[in-house]
């Protein structure tokens, strides 16, 4: 039987032997942002989803108390499948850990956001150079002051994603990108960083920083970790999320999800 690669870094992730950043890894499968919230929330929180598109398109949802996710891969278990998850309460960040089995509660639901590793291999594929996965880093983040559209209790500033290219391959990567709305769609901003709040590009507030050089520009995409600058308001009583740069990867192809 051939073991595909996901299979292979899905079961060193369940296992605890990686809890890294995924990517780059199993390129040509789809990647997810997760949150985990009780049945309470559910609701306000998929509102909050639905209002706000670009930086939490909804892959799936689970049903509550259910670890299974069986739209997104046959024998993904959620409470071991992310390589690292972090466990709020009150809007606090507590821990991190690779394993939530002892977390899980009956009434937790599961979010599944798309993630824009899931449209690099599209980028690559198309003879663009992504600093970040070159230099085996993590993609850099910011939070701006783009404000979502809140739902109950749910608000809060866009983080986005960041990656520079020279201006001939950033054209070509909004054409590539617009084809992926399940997974943020085209650039959100491009240029000047200040524009959008960011102060200095070398200090992401998640993620690993990368030069821009002096013949490009950056360009800046919507990104599920939205969700946690959103809890942070919100101080739901628990919560658990992934680690940024560290996703749950699906049994999904990426050019599935391609609306053209």
């Amino acid at each position: 039987m051939t073991v595909s690669k996901v299979d292979i870094a899905r079961a060193a992730i369940r296992a605890g032997t990686f809890s890294g950043h995924t990517s780059g890894i199993a390129r040509d499968h789809v990647q997810g942002n997760i949150v985990i919230l009780p049945q309470s929330l559910a609701s306000d929180f998929l509102r909050f989803c639905q209002r706000n598109p670009k930086p939490c398109p909804v892959l799936a949802v689970s049903e509550p108390g259910d670890p299974m996710l069986p739209k997104l891969g046959r024998d993904i278990d959620i409470r071991t499948d992310v390589p690292r998850y972090r466990v709020w309460r009150r809007g606090e960040l507590i821990d991190e850990s690779t394993d939530i089995r002892k977390l899980w509660r009956d009434d937790l639901v599961t979010f599944v956001i798309g993630c824009s590793f899931s449209f690099e291999q599209a980028l690559l594929d198309a003879g663009l150079s992504l600093r970040h996965i070159d230099q085996n880093r993590n993609v850099a983040m910011y939070r701006t002051n783009i404000q979502t559209e809140p739902a109950g209790p749910f608000h809060g500033p866009m983080v986005v994603s960041m990656r520079p290219l020279r201006a001939a391959d950033a054209i070509r990567a909004i054409q590539v990108t617009s084809r992926f709305p399940d997974v943020h769609g085209a650039p959100v901003h491009i240029g000047d960083p200040s524009l959008i709040g960011i102060k200095e590009l070398s200090l992401p507030d998640y993620g690993d920083a990368v030069e821009v050089m002096r013949d490009e520009l950056p360009l800046f995409w919507a990104c599920g970790v939205t969700p946690q600058a959103a809890i942070t308001q919100a101080r739901p009583e628990f919560c658990i999320t992934h680690a940024p740069g560290a996703m749950l990867i699906t049994d999904l192809l990426n050019h599935q999800l391609a609306a053209f």
